[in-house]
């Protein structure tokens, strides 16, 4: 882990984001608090909070209104998701 100032990072940030990559690199302000900084990768999903809070109504409503679909006994979590994802396409 690299601990650096703002003003170090401001002065360096070609070197820091390069450093981000292998390990954490922590920035530190006395007036804005610490931040770490992260690389994003193609993996991530973000997603804001009202648009989380929106899916999460929306799957609620789903099971209400009994359109959902129920992993069947002794079916695998990978064969699941795999039968849900041939179904929708």
């Amino acid at each position: 882990m690299i601990i650096v100032t703002s003003r170090d990072f401001r002065a360096n940030q070609s070197r820091y984001f390069d450093l981000a990559k292998e390990q954490d690199v922590i920035i530190t302000s006395r007036d804005k608090g610490c931040y770490r900084l992260v690389p994003i990768t193609e993996d991530d999903f973000l997603i804001s909070k009202e648009e989380l809070i929106a899916k999460i109504d929306k799957g609620i409503q789903e099971y209400k209104d009994g359109s959902y679909v129920s992993m069947d006994e002794n079916e695998s979590g990978v064969d699941f998701v795999n039968r849900i994802l041939c179904s929708t396409k």
